[in-house]
C-alpha cells in the first residue's frame, strides 16, 4: 500500500471551479478497484493550494486509473505542484 500526497496550486480565484471539475475524478477514484481513499480539497490558509491525498493498494490499480488522467484544462489551471508517492512499512494507531 501507498499513499501519495501533495499541493498543488491554481489561481486562487479560480480554485473553487477547480474543486467542482475535480469532483467526478474523485467519485471515480474512490470507485475504482485499489483506491482505499481519494481527496482533493482546498486549504484552510492559502487561497491558491489545494491538498491532494490518495491511498492505493498497488501501482498497477493506480496506473489504471490514472490512464484516464485529468483533462486538458485541468492541467492548465495548475500553476505549480508538489505531490509525492510514499511507500507504507507499517501502519499504527496515532
Amino acid at each position: 500500500m501507498f499513499i501519495v500526497a501533495g499541493t498543488l496550486y491554481v489561481d486562487p480565484a479560480r480554485r473553487d471551479a477547480y474543486l467542482a471539475s475535480c469532483a467526478d475524478a474523485v467519485r471515480a477514484a474512490r470507485a475504482a478497484p485499489g483506491c482505499v481513499d481519494f481527496a482533493v480539497s482546498a486549504d484552510l490558509v492559502e487561497p491558491g493550494r489545494i491538498n491532494v491525498y490518495e491511498r492505493w493498494e498497488s501501482d498497477e490499480q493506480l496506473l489504471a486509473f490514472r490512464s484516464s488522467g485529468p483533462d486538458a484544462e485541468q492541467i492548465t489551471a495548475i500553476l505549480g505542484a508538489e505531490v509525492h508517492k510514499f511507500r507504507i512499512a507499517g501502519v499504527e494507531a496515532p
